[in-house]
């Protein structure tokens, strides 16, 4: 599904205009976009949590070179979902 889908068939589902759907969907990524630019974590009932990890420095081996590398460290979003979501998945 592509955003335009998503939007169409989220807009029927409320019952508001696409555009008006895509300006709330837009809003609120703007905002969760805001709150992990702070380090915030943002928890969605009944779907589950994103937040902010960093992840440490480490050395890696590019396989055909065997050259060692430094990877920096560097601030990642991890998602996890709540325990109904994983169990839905687990039995598909």
């Amino acid at each position: 599904m592509n955003n335009k889908e998503f939007i169409a068939e989220l807009a029927q589902r409320a019952g508001y205009t696409q555009a008006d759907t895509q300006k709330m969907v837009t809003d609120i990524l703007e905002y969760m976009g805001s709150r992990f630019e702070e380090g915030d974590s943002v928890q969605i009932a009944n779907f589950g949590t994103f937040e902010v990890k960093k992840r440490l420095e480490r050395i890696v081996v590019n396989p055909g070179t065997q050259q060692r590398m430094l990877v920096p460290p560097k601030l990642v979003l991890n998602f996890k979902p709540v325990a109904s979501i994983k169990e839905v998945l687990k039995n598909i």
